[in-house]
């Protein structure tokens, strides 16, 4: 899914309009392993994942990592509340495999909502979806069994199995690495 696909599946932008909202975007080929933003630094941009896969995360006070979020093909990336309020983050965002990102700066995106009524529409359907979709992980990890946890997250990543490290499933959903490996051997017996 291309920015404009979808951009043209929230709101019926003119090909005038996109061509104009796609000019503000910039494309960036992100390598492996980059941290596009650091806990405590401002995010400045909304980045759209063309190719490839990301994570926010943040570190506990013994340093482990704790992955909050996956972004993948198709979906919008940011530390929102940072980009939406321009505050400090309280999140690191890392790309996980070669991407291909399209970004546009809070300042351009100011200017595309004042200049376009369907922006505005746009960015409130696009914050509901990450609203909704938040809830559903909140309720999913905090009252489901493990199992329930690992089906939650396949449904919503469904080939995130074969491209992300156990370690940072595990800590997305809340787990030892020992218990996701036992659900996961669990599964393939099943499909045998």
């Amino acid at each position: 899914m291309t920015v404009t696909d979808f951009l043209l599946n929230l709101v019926p932008f003119s090909q005038e309009e996109l061509n104009d909202i796609m000019l503000h975007f910039e494309e960036e080929k992100v390598k492996k392993n980059e941290l596009l933003l650091k806990e405590g630094k401002i995010c400045n941009k909304l980045y759209f994942i063309q190719e490839g896969m990301s994570r926010s995360y943040y570190l506990k006070e013994d340093g482990k990592e704790v992955t909050q979020w996956f972004f993948g093909e198709g979906q919008f990336m940011s530390s929102a509340d940072s980009f939406f309020n321009q505050t400090a983050s309280f999140y690191n965002l890392e790309i996980l495999e070669d991407s291909i990102l399209y970004s546009i700066t809070f300042e351009k995106m100011e200017f595309l909502l004042a200049k376009y009524h369907k922006m505005e529409k746009c960015i409130r359907l696009l914050s509901i979806e990450m609203f909704t979709t938040l809830i559903r992980k909140m309720n999913a990890t905090q009252f489901h069994t493990a199992k329930e946890k690992y089906d939650y997250m396949i449904s919503e990543f469904p080939n995130i199995a074969h491209r992300i490290s156990l370690g940072h499933i595990a800590s997305y959903l809340g787990m030892t690495q020992e218990t996701l490996s036992r659900i996961r051997k669990n599964e393939s017996l099943k499909k045998k």
